[in-house]
């Protein structure tokens, strides 16, 4: 399984230089509800709603959505192995639920900091770029 990050997302939507190989589209994704918001509210800030909508819907369903429990948000609170932002922290805390109920997960990430403090963790790292 691999857990979605949202730079990957908007890196394929956004048509990046960097950006997801094809391959990862055909593994089982899953993310944080959280992956939803941050995506719409960069699209809109991008005013690219009209253009990306459909995208962005076809993307979404593919990607199953853990919701922002109340034990994701309680170890969101909790120190991590290297300081991170406070929307990495949510997308650590639910990729760490997740480990925790035994679902085996790579974390596909284009942010160095988010995928040093998944591995500091013991989250392994899914090679991302085409």
């Amino acid at each position: 399984m691999i857990y979605l990050d949202t730079s990957v997302a908007l890196a394929h939507l956004l048509a990046e230089d960097r950006r997801p190989s094809p391959d990862l589209w055909a593994r089982e994704l899953v993310s944080s509800r959280l992956l939803e918001y941050e995506i719409w509210t960069r699209i809109h800030a991008l005013d690219l709603a009209r253009t990306h909508g459909d995208a962005v819907r076809r993307l979404l369903a593919r990607v199953a959505r853990v919701e922002l429990l109340p034990d994701v948000l309680a170890r969101a609170r909790d120190p991590f192995p290297v300081p991170v932002r406070t929307l990495d922290a949510l997308h650590l805390a639910t990729a760490s639920w997740l480990v925790e109920r035994g679902h085996p997960l790579e974390l596909a990430t284009l942010d160095e900091r988010m995928g040093g403090a998944a591995e500091a963790m013991g989250i392994p790292a899914c090679p991302v770029e085409a």
